[in-house]
């Protein structure tokens, strides 16, 4: 029984010479999505300390008689719409994620390891 070699010859396009033509693509949506990553932490941080100070600020309110806040009303005036919102958004990423793929892979690829990474 004899071996037969499996291996591509040089004429065969390998997956590298499949991928050239959407290198371009695929840096800058990886780019891109690193960059988009960072600013998305930098202005959820500063958003989550806004809130969190208002937060401090009626608690005081509060503990000093100054405001009554009626949590469960609160509660159920936001819910639909945070719901409503996570329904929508929910379609709306996965039709920017279907639209055009290489990118959007780059991207997404891009934007978790900007997520990950500490500076």
């Amino acid at each position: 029984m004899t071996a037969t070699s499996t291996s591509p010859s040089p004429t065969d396009p390998g997956f590298l010479d499949a991928l050239r033509p959407l290198l371009p693509e695929l840096s800058v949506g990886a780019l891109l999505g690193f960059a988009t990553a960072l600013a998305v932490k930098a202005v959820g941080r500063f958003v989550l300390i806004i809130v969190g100070l208002l937060f401090i600020a009626l608690q005081l309110l509060s503990y000093f008689d100054i405001v009554t806040i009626n949590w469960l009303h609160l509660q159920s005036m936001a819910e639909p719409a945070l719901k409503q919102g996570s329904e929508q958004g929910a379609a709306w990423f996965q039709r920017v994620l279907l639209a055009n793929l290489p990118f959007a892979g780059a991207f997404t690829a891009g934007f978790l390891l900007g997520l990950r990474i500490r500076i």
